[in-house]
C-alpha cells in the first residue's frame, strides 16, 4: 500500500499525509496506485469474522453516505447495534473506499455510516468527472477543498439516531445512543479529530493521521490545530503505519501531547495504507472492534489486547504499543 501513500497519497487519499510540506505527485506512483485500486474492484466485499455477516448498501434514507450493517438484523436477538460514523481517506465522497475495514466492523453489531455513494468495489456507481484526483496547488501549495467536512461524517450520526427512533424504521429500538464511535483515516482521520469534540462521542480511532506538525493550513477550505486535542474528551486509539507513513510524524506528536484523557498509539510497519484493503480490513481491523467492544461495550476479555504489561499487542511482533491512563 505504500506505493501510492507515500508519494501521492496526496492527491488521491488526502491531505493528512501531510508532515511538514506536500510532495509533489508522482505520475509513477499514481499509477500503480490506479492498478491496485483497480484490482481491488473486482474482490468481493468482505462480509467480516463477527458473528452477524455485514452488507454494504445505498439506504434512500441518507442517499449521500453508504452504510454497513447485519444483514440479518432479526439475528441480533435483543443485542443493540453499537453506532461507528468513519471519515474516508482523502476525506472522500466514495463511501466504499474502506469497505473491507467497516464491513468487519459491522459484523460485530454496529451500524456503520461513512460519507459518500459507492464509488468501490461491487455495485460501484460511476465516479463522476469531478472525482478526479487533483492535486497541489503550485501557487498556494495547498491542496484542494475536501470532497466532505467533519458535518458529513456526523451527519451519519444524526439519521442513525433519528432511524433508531423513527416509526416504521428498520432500526427502530436497535441502536445504543451509548454505543457511539468516530474513525477515520487520514484526513478522514482529522474530522474524526474534529467531530470527537462531540459530547454523543465515547470513543475516537485515528488511522494514519495526525494534525500539521507545522501549524500550516495545508488543506484549503479545513481548519485545523493541534488545539483541537483539547477538545477530545474520550479514550482515544491511534493507528499509525511506521516510519513509511507519512503520517507518522503527525501522529506520534499528537499521541505525545495528548495528557487529558486515556490514549493509546499503536505503531506496525504497514505504511499509510494500513491494512485497509485486505480481507476483512486485515490486523487493523481486528484490533479496532477489539477497542470499540472494549471502549463501547465494556469487553473486558477484548480489552487484554490493550491492557497489562503482557497485552495481546504487547507480544505481537508486528505491532508496537505505546499508552496513556491505560
Amino acid at each position: 500500500m505504500r506505493i501510492g501513500m507515500m508519494a501521492f497519497g496526496l492527491a488521491l487519499l488526502g491531505g493528512t499525509a501531510l508532515a511538514q510540506t506536500a510532495p509533489q505527485p508522482d505520475p509513477e506512483a499514481a499509477r500503480r496506485f490506479a492498478e491496485m485500486r483497480a484490482a481491488d474492484a473486482k474482490r468481493p466485499d468482505s462480509v467480516g469474522t463477527g458473528p452477524y455477516a455485514a452488507i454494504k448498501e445505498a439506504d434512500p434514507g441518507i442517499p449521500d453516505h453508504t452504510v454497513y450493517r447485519p444483514a440479518d438484523l432479526s439475528k441480533l436477538g435483543g443485542k443493540k447495534l453499537g453506532v461507528v460514523i468513519w471519515g474516508n481517506g482523502g476525506c472522500a465522497a466514495d463511501g466504499a473506499s474502506a469497505r473491507h475495514h467497516l464491513a468487519q466492523i459491522a459484523s460485530y453489531g454496529y451500524l456503520v455510516i461513512a460519507p459518500g455513494k459507492i464509488y468501490s468495489g461491487p455495485g460501484a456507481l460511476p465516479r463522476p468527472a469531478d472525482a478526479a484526483p487533483r492535486g497541489v496547488d503550485p501557487v498556494t501549495g495547498q491542496l484542494p477543498p475536501p470532497p466532505t467536512s467533519a458535518q458529513d461524517v456526523l451527519k451519519g450520526l444524526d439519521w442513525a439516531l433519528a432511524e433508531n427512533g423513527r416509526t416504521g424504521s428498520r432500526y427502530k429500538g436497535l441502536i445504543d445512543p451509548a454505543q457511539v464511535a468516530v474513525a477515520g483515516h487520514s484526513c478522514g482521520g482529522l474530522q474524526a479529530i474534529q467531530a470527537g469534540a462531540e459530547k454523543r462521542i465515547k470513543t475516537v480511532l485515528v488511522h494514519n493521521s495526525g494534525v500539521f506538525n507545522d501549524g500550516k493550513q495545508s488543506i484549503s477550505g479545513m481548519t485545523v490545530d493541534k488545539a483541537m486535542l483539547k477538545a477530545l474528551h474520550t479514550p482515544t486509539l491511534y493507528v499509525l503505519g511506521g516510519k513509511g507513513d507519512v503520517a507518522w510524524p503527525n501522529g506520534s506528536d499528537d499521541y505525545a501531547r495528548i495528557t487529558h484523557i486515556p490514549v493509546a498509539l499503536i505503531d506496525g510497519d504497514v505504511g499509510h495504507g494500513g491494512t485497509f484493503r485486505e480481507e476483512n480490513g486485515g490486523d487493523v481491523g481486528r484490533f479496532s472492534v477489539a477497542w470499540l467492544n472494549w471502549q463501547l461495550r465494556g469487553d473486558a476479555e477484548a480489552g487484554k489486547l490493550f491492557t497489562g504489561a503482557d497485552c495481546g499487542l504487547c507480544k505481537d511482533p508486528k505491532w508496537k504499543i505505546a499508552r496513556k491512563g491505560i
